[in-house]
């Protein structure tokens, strides 16, 4: 019982960092990326779609992303959801092809940048935390139940609190090298 919840502890921690590195991964480091736009929410004929579904991103140039939609009707739409997001660039629209020019980053949104990073990586560490406080009482309520002895409570207490000090470890791991990357001029 006790390798059950560490294995579902294990489990919804990966979440945790699987969901970190999704939303770090988006995060621009002055290089052109498709993840920088690719999960973007374009609205057209009233519904709502990411921008990978409804056209080629590519990285044409280390410093350019180019958008290729499947239907060139839907470019106007792709170039108001760019402008509304928060990425700050500007779209160039030659017909065919949307192009975006990614600016080398000033020191100042670079430190910006790295807050947000610490902000993210916060929220993964209260992710992990809550995990751990949900699954201690899915021990507690199996010792209540006399499903398991105190021993083995005390015990899969202490392999919970291990497992969450590995992944916390893991996950400020992760944030360094991205406020690293971010600070790289």
């Amino acid at each position: 019982m006790i390798a059950d919840v560490l294995r579902e502890a294990k489990s919804r921690m990966n979440g945790a960092i699987t969901s970190l590195d999704s939303d770090l991964s988006a995060f621009r480091t002055g290089r052109a990326s498709t993840k920088l736009v690719e999960h973007l929410k374009v609205e057209q004929y009233g519904v709502e779609m990411q921008l990978n579904q409804m056209a080629v991103i590519s990285v044409p140039e280390p410093q350019q992303l180019a958008i290729r939609p499947y239907d060139r009707g839907s470019m106007s739409a792709i170039e108001k959801a760019i402008l509304k997001s928060d990425l700050g660039i500007m779209p160039n629209n030659d017909g065919q092809v949307i192009r975006l020019n990614i600016p080398r980053l000033t020191e100042e949104r670079r430190r910006d940048l790295t807050r947000i990073v610490g902000r993210r990586i916060e929220e993964a560490k209260v992710a992990v935390r809550n995990v751990r406080r949900d699954l201690n009482h899915d021990l507690k309520e199996l010792k209540d139940e006399k499903l398991i002895s105190e021993d083995d409570f005390t015990r899969g207490e202490k392999q919970l609190q291990d497992t969450t000090n590995s992944f916390i470890t893991q996950i400020e791991e992760i944030g360094r090298a991205k406020e690293a990357e971010i600070m790289e001029v």
